[in-house]
Order: C-alpha cells, then structure tokens, then sequence
C-alpha cells in the first residue's frame, strides 16, 4: 500500500506525461551543468571567482526579475509558456555546444549562455511550479511536488556520471548538444496534454500593483516571511555546493572530470532519496524543513574536514538527503499554503530567495575558496548555516509556539498559537478512511483555527 501511495499522482494521464518527459530530460540539464562547471574551469584555469561568475549570471535575473516573472504568470497559459521556455532553452544549449564542439569557445561565451539561461527560467521555474497543481488538483499536490524532486535528482544521479565520462572522451561540447536534443521530450509531453483535463486556475487580468499585492500577501503571513529568511540563508551556501564540489576534487584532490561526476552523483543518490522519502509523507511538516537545514549545515562541516577523496563523497549521500528533504517539505509548504491566484506571486518569490541569493553567494564562495582552500568554504559555509538556522528556528518556536522536543521524532505540537494573528488563509488537511486527503482552506483571524496537522503548523 505504501508502495501505491508513493507514486500515487501518477495516475492522472497528464502529470505521468509530463513526469515521463521530465524524467528523460532531466539528465541532460544535469550533465549539461557539469560540461558548463568544467568548461569555465578549463578555460578559466581552475578559477573559483570565474566558477562563481558564472553561476551568479544565470540566477542574477531571478534576483532582479523573479517578481515581474511571476505576476506575468499567472496572467498566462502555464502549458504554451512552459513550450516557449523550453524550446528556447534548447536553442541556447545547442548554440554554445556548436561552439565548443568547434574550439571557439570563451569564458565570456559561457557568460553570455548563463545569463541567457538565467532570463529564460524567470518565466519557467515559476511557470512549472504552477503547472502541477494544474495537472494533479490540491490532494495530489504534496506527493506530485515529492515525485517531481526524485525526477529531478534522478537525472542528478545519471547526469553527471554520463557527463564525467563524455567529457574524457569527447569533450565538454558535444555534451551541450545533447542537453539541448533532450528538451525535446518535455515539449513533446506538454504537446500532447490533454487540455479539457486540466484544472487551470483562473487567470489574474492584467492590472497595475499586482507585485505589491503578492508582497502585502506574502507580508501578512509571518511564518512565510520567516521561512522566506530561513530558505535565504540556507542557500546562500547551499546553490553553490556544486561549485564547491568541483573546486575540491579539482583543486584539493586533483582529480578529473569523471571523478568530478561521481562526486556529484553520490551527492544525488542522497537527495533522490530524500525526494522519495518525501514522497511516502502525507503532508509536509515544519519540524522536516528545520531538521533537514540543520543537519545540511552540519554535513557541510563534516565534508570540509574529510581528509581524502573517498570519504568525502561518502559524506555527500547524507548531505543530499538532508537538503532534499529541506527542500521538498519547503516547497510543499509553500504550494499548499497559497491562495491559487497568488501562486505564481508567492512561488515567484520564494524562487527568488531559493535561487536569487546564488548570485550573492557564488563569488563569495569562489573567494573563500581562492583564499583559504575548497575545504574550508565548505566549512565556513556549513557553520554560518547552522547558527543562522538556530536563530530563524528559535523566531519560529516564537511565532508557531513550537517546544525544542516537538522537532525530535514523534514529537507533535502541545497547544495551538494564543496570539492574535493577521488575517490569512492556513491549509487544512483531514485524512479519510481510505487514505485519501480532503485538503481545503480556513482564514486566520475570527475565523476557525487551523488543525493540528496543518501544513502552517509543524
């Protein structure tokens, strides 16, 4: 039974298609990042700061343009925005692969294609995020976004692995060109969409303020603000663990791109298991996107100190299970919490903390690596993480009225909030008898409280 609920969004036709289409291109964005990573160093001569750059170009315009991304999208058609995007994401992947392929290419060509890439996902990442709860509907939502996660890191697992060894026999080039054939499988799901099938939440006309009013949203709900800072923090460091990654098998272990594949891949065998292992949950919980944070922070740690190639990627399959278990229950909180008409808003904003302080974050890991050595970013990164996670978790306990012991296992919240809170809406979630989910929406204020499983709750 537990086998049938894991995988249980994939009985409705459209999400399975668009889950088969995900599934078969996602290795090829994975190996396409680590043809991009090696490219720069290559062409950079180990440069961390090079590394950080070009990371920082392809998430710097989610930083300054997720918002307007997101009141655009929900103003749009989820399934023709998401052909567009992708179609001109394989155009791009196929221009910089001709030009390596051919040796012509420069550190700032992968420049230009980072911040190209970049542009593009302001529509995309919001627009899939939107697009499931199209697909699956409120009860299935929690277990798509689960299902979508293991995909994804699936792809990381293969990805680097196939990427590692194509690039020791042909070449960084060739790899962009396969990336870019492989978005062919996704637009061809989304071609093939049943349309009468879908649950399209309504269209928000076009109107002036619509920004400021997901802000206002956003701004009145005090354990979003918070899991917004608590997101910021954790990825300032954590987006750029690739980065880190490359810079120590390359520069502390000396080792080769394959190696530089593996490591990667262990790293996703730990975050494809926390994927699925999120995927068995019912419903998303707080104490999970706390612990799984903390225990990055400290993984991160720990892998600064491993004195050798082997144990360190040891350490990775962990520290992958950790974040991804952060991650998917973050999400899930974050979709299921939301009135449908501020998704795209709301998941634009969140998309801008989890992805727009990468830029921010990048050079000042590539510094910290350029002067101190990989292991100690590593380190650094994972001790920061760890005492601003214990502070934002600490205001939490405050806001929620959360005990320490309620984050253990087992533990389950003693009483509801006293304070007065402003008025919002909170996800309620009742279990029926045969394992089905009725998910629906109470408001905050004179309204009814929200249960003690609700996903704003622990």
């Amino acid at each position: 039974m537990r086998r049938i609920a894991m995988f249980r969004s994939l009985s409705n036709r459209n999400y399975r298609l668009y889950a088969l289409g995900q599934l078969l291109s996602n290795p090829g964005t994975w190996m396409q990042r680590i043809a991009q990573d090696w490219l720069v160093l290559q062409l950079s001569g180990g440069s961390g700061i090079a590394l950080g750059m070009t990371t920082a170009l392809q998430f710097l315009p989610m930083l300054f343009l997720g918002l307007w991304g997101g009141a655009l999208v929900d103003r749009m058609d989820k399934r023709r925005l998401l052909i567009c995007t992708q179609s001109a994401m394989g155009v791009l992947a196929v221009a910089l692969g001709v030009l390596a392929t051919a040796g012509a290419a420069q550190v700032w060509h992968v420049y230009l294609f980072a911040l190209g890439l970049g542009m593009i996902t302001v529509l995309d990442n919001p627009g899939r995020q939107t697009f499931v709860p199209e697909m699956v509907g409120r009860d299935d939502l929690s277990n798509a976004i689960a299902l979508n996660s293991a995909s994804f890191q699936l792809g990381r697992v293969t990805g680097p692995a196939i990427a590692g060894l194509l690039i020791a026999v042909i070449g960084s080039g060739p790899v962009f060109l396969i990336n870019g054939a492989s978005f062919g499988f996704t637009i061809l799901a989304l071609a093939m969409v049943r349309t009468a099938e879908l649950n399209p939440t309504d269209r928000v006309p076009r109107g002036k303020g619509q920004i400021r009013e997901g802000l206002r949203y956003i701004g009145g709900r005090r354990d979003l603000v918070l899991l917004l800072a608590l997101a910021a923090s954790t990825q300032f460091f954590g987006a750029n663990s690739q980065n880190q990654i490359a810079l120590v098998v390359n520069n502390v272990f000396e080792r080769g791109a394959d190696a530089f594949g593996a490591a990667a891949a262990f790293l996703a065998v730990g975050a494809l298991a926390g994927a699925l292992m999120a995927a068995r949950r019912e419903r998303p919980r707080l104490r999970l996107v706390l612990i799984g944070s903390m225990a990055f922070g400290a993984l991160q740690v720990v892998a600064g100190f491993m004195p050798g190639y082997v144990p360190f990627v040891v350490v990775l399959v962990p520290m992958g299970m950790a974040f991804m278990t952060y991650v998917t229950t973050l999400n899930a909180t974050f979709q299921l919490s939301v009135d449908p008409q501020m998704r795209g808003r709301v998941m634009s904003m969140f998309l801008l903390v989890f992805m727009g302080v990468a830029p921010i974050g990048a050079p000042v890991v590539g510094l910290l690596a350029d002067t101190f050595g990989p292991r100690t970013s590593f380190v650094i990164g994972g001790s920061v993480t760890l005492v601003v996670v214990s502070v934002l978790s600490a205001l939490l306990f405050r806001t929620k009225g959360v005990r320490v012991r309620d984050l253990l296992p087992g533990g389950r919240p003693a009483g509801r909030e006293r304070a007065a809170e402003p008025e919002h809406e909170h996800v309620r979630v009742e279990h029926r008898a045969d394992g089905s989910a009725d998910v629906g929406l109470t408001r905050g204020g004179d309204g009814p409280r929200p249960p003690e499983d609700a996903v704003s709750r622990p």
